[in-house]
């Protein structure tokens, strides 16, 4: 592991804190250090069953470490452990999510809205559910089949129909699927994604918002995962950019500060163009709310008590690292997007790879392995996975529509079903640019042992 320079940090600002509240009569909380120290180190041994995710040699799954500013301001906060449901529990982290809020906002071109943090995308994008059921009872949530899984889940959970468009072979939803959809009626809200989590494809958000002049019809934009990339959405290629050019004109936007927001998890964050939505939440709780007569998070909010530590560590690291398109955040941005691209020419100067017919979206790179059959491509997948894991590279395997790699002319009837298996990289870390010659020599090593070469 690299040299952790946070508890350095922390002991300082730790002592600023004490001082603050210097003048309070001191009282006794000692605790016998031996045995929790005891725990502490039994806790890093079982710690180290873990896949490294800090390194820049992990580039499976979506975990991106924290900035080490987070995590300080983060384990400060847990000093004073604020509950951001009501001002009584957590008046300066109420203010600092309030702030923090507005910041992302503004990154979508926001200045009117109702928002706060939620401890998950999970549960950012059921607040955003909810209020769409709430505004257009009765009628269906739509999605592509590519989108996150949690969307059927939680309109399934808020009783709301829930249908599927498929999605083309780039990954995006189909736009002529969806309004053969459309003309079937009972639309109410339509989900489109802003970086799936197989691929972090882009969905035609411009598209979708024509068909909404038609059909009148809400749109959520779930950009969990690509929504940050708004900052530097002009390098991405045309079809992204139109997305994100159209982004401001939704109706919701749910974007998770825990994925590419440099925070730890149980950072999620939903957004309301029109602030109105809020009487959906009105509520009295005259025991929890009589203390102030400004707003409270919990009367705009479905969760009741909510660490406030997640909005001190994300203003925190907001004021290191605005959310700017020229600053050193989006630059990071840039950095894993280029590796992305980087990889993808390398699979494709490669006879033994396949990648999909367009180039990734954003910062994720998917591929199968040529072989005579879906069935062989599928198992040197999982052969090619495990062997890169043995030199300490850590990729992520993910099934796709056989249909999307293999020509039109060659697609039976039966492949647009079938599935195979394909290796998936996802470069977050800026740090993966520079590594990537280093990540390719290790994958090509594997492909070469399992592959008999």
């Amino acid at each position: 592991m690299p040299h952790d320079p946070v508890p350095a940090l922390l002991s300082h600002a730790t002592e600023l804190l004490e001082a603050e509240f210097s003048a309070l009569p001191t009282f006794d909380s000692a605790f016998d250090l031996a045995p929790i120290e005891q725990v502490l180190a039994s806790v890093a041994h079982r710690l180290a069953d873990n896949y490294p995710y800090f390194h820049p040699l992990y580039a499976g799954q979506m975990l991106k470490p924290p900035h080490p500013l987070a995590r300080a301001a983060y384990a400060l906060a847990m000093s004073i452990n604020p509950n951001n449901h009501a001002r009584d529990g957590g008046r300066a982290s109420s203010e600092m999510e309030i702030e923090a809020v507005r910041q992302i906002a503004a990154m979508f071109g926001w200045t009117e809205y109702l928002g706060h943090l939620t401890s998950s995308g999970t549960i950012a994008n059921l607040e955003a559910l909810w209020i769409a059921g709430q505004s257009r009872p009765g009628q269906r949530i739509v999605g592509s089949a590519q989108a996150h899984y949690t969307h059927r889940r939680i309109s399934a959970v808020l009783k709301l129909d829930y249908t599927e468009i498929p999605a083309d072979s780039s990954s995006r939803m189909s736009i002529e699927a969806l309004e053969i959809e459309l003309r079937k009626g009972n639309v109410g809200t339509v989900v489109a994604t802003l970086g799936t989590t197989a691929m972090a494809a882009v969905d035609p958000l411009d598209q979708i918002l024509a068909l909404r002049e038609r059909y009148g019809f809400r749109v959520h934009v779930d950009g969990a995962y690509g929504g940050y990339f708004k900052l530097i959405a002009n390098t991405l290629a045309e079809p992204a950019r139109r997305a994100y050019a159209s982004i401001s004109q939704a109706d919701s936007i749910v974007v998770d500060p825990h994925k590419h927001g440099l925070q730890p998890f149980g950072c999620g964050c939903v957004l309301f163009r029109d602030p109105a939505v809020g009487r959906f939440y009105k509520h009295d709780s005259p025991y929890t709310y009589f203390t102030s007569k400004q707003l409270h998070l919990g009367e705009i909010s479905l969760e009741c008590s909510r660490a406030g530590a997640a909005a001190v560590a994300l203003w925190a690291t907001q004021q290191l690292l605005p959310l700017t398109p020229e600053g050193e955040f989006a630059r990071g941005l840039s950095q894993g997007r280029r590796a992305a691209l980087d990889l993808d020419r390398r699979l494709r100067a490669d006879a033994r790879f396949q990648p999909l017919a367009t180039p990734p979206d954003l910062d994720i790179v998917v591929w199968k392995l040529r072989a005579e059959t879906p069935e062989q491509s599928s198992n040197l997948a999982q052969n090619v996975f495990d062997a890169c894991a043995a030199r300490d590279l850590h990729l992520a395997l993910v099934q796709l529509p056989l249909s999307w790699f293999a020509p039109p002319a060659e697609v039976a009837n039966t492949a647009e079903a079938r599935l195979v298996t394909c290796l998936r990289s996802v470069l977050m870390k800026p740090e993966h640019e520079a590594w990537l010659d280093r990540i390719w020599e290790r994958y090509t090593a594997a492909c070469a042992d399992t592959m008999g070469e």
